[in-house]
């Protein structure tokens, strides 16, 4: 990989780039507050139950999908991607946090790192725009590599809630990082694994278990005080 896409991998995913992910606790906000994350330890559990068994483990897989899907330059696949990560948003705030990223990613993309792939993903509106879906076609319209485009991405996604969980918990902000270090070989090998799907049946490549993530994120709908989006 040469400098020039380091850098830019580095913007995309980088809290700078305003997609508002600051503004989401994936549903970790309703889990502090019902005391099942309650410090370094648990956030880290929560965390890392996510990346193995939650809405992470498809997102990734999603994202590494719509890469070859754009790298093959098959538009029809890219958007039956597009259609899939929508329709599988399990809540209400699930919808909105993946959407609402997405969307904001692909207008900050559009003037700053154009790429001819991204009008492909026109037909999708932007509260249909799922985030794994856009920030896919993107990295592979620049030829980021997948497995590290993967890896960024994914460290994007334990960054932003282990922030969320420092504003929680409280955690200082040397737990905060030791939280993402001790994810680091989860990430590595969720990346890789997502890097070699074959995309032949996406739907085979898709599923989670992570019941009270989901609950918490419903939950969080009617909390009564609340700090995140969702």
């Amino acid at each position: 990989m040469t400098p020039h896409i380091l850098y830019d991998l580095l913007s995309w995913m980088s809290p700078s780039w305003p997609v508002g992910a600051f503004a989401h606790s994936g549903g970790l906000e309703w889990a502090v507050e019902d005391g099942l994350v309650f410090d370094r330890a648990s956030a880290e559990a929560w965390l890392l139950d996510g990346l193995e068994h939650g809405a992470a483990a498809s997102d990734a897989a999603l994202f590494a999908l719509a890469h070859r899907a754009t790298e093959r330059g098959d538009r029809a696949a890219l958007l039956e991607l597009a259609d899939l990560a929508a329709a599988l948003q399990t809540t209400a705030e699930r919808r909105i946090e993946s959407t609402a990223q997405g969307a904001a990613f692909r207008r900050i993309a559009r003037a700053v790192a154009p790429a001819p792939p991204l009008d492909w993903l026109d037909p999708v509106a932007d509260e249909d725009l799922a985030y794994p879906i856009v920030v896919g076609c993107l990295t592979a319209a620049h030829g980021a590599p997948r497995i590290l485009a993967l890896t960024a991405y994914l460290h994007g996604l334990v960054a932003n809630l282990a922030s969320a969980a420092q504003r929680l918990v409280p955690l200082g902000q040397t737990d905060g990082q030791r939280v993402i270090a001790a994810l680091r070989g989860r990430v590595e090998t969720l990346a890789a694994r997502a890097a070699e799907l074959d995309d032949a049946d996406p739907l085979a490549s898709l599923g989670s278990a992570a019941f009270v993530a989901e609950i918490a994120s419903m939950a969080h709908e009617t909390q009564y005080t609340r700090l995140f989006r969702t």
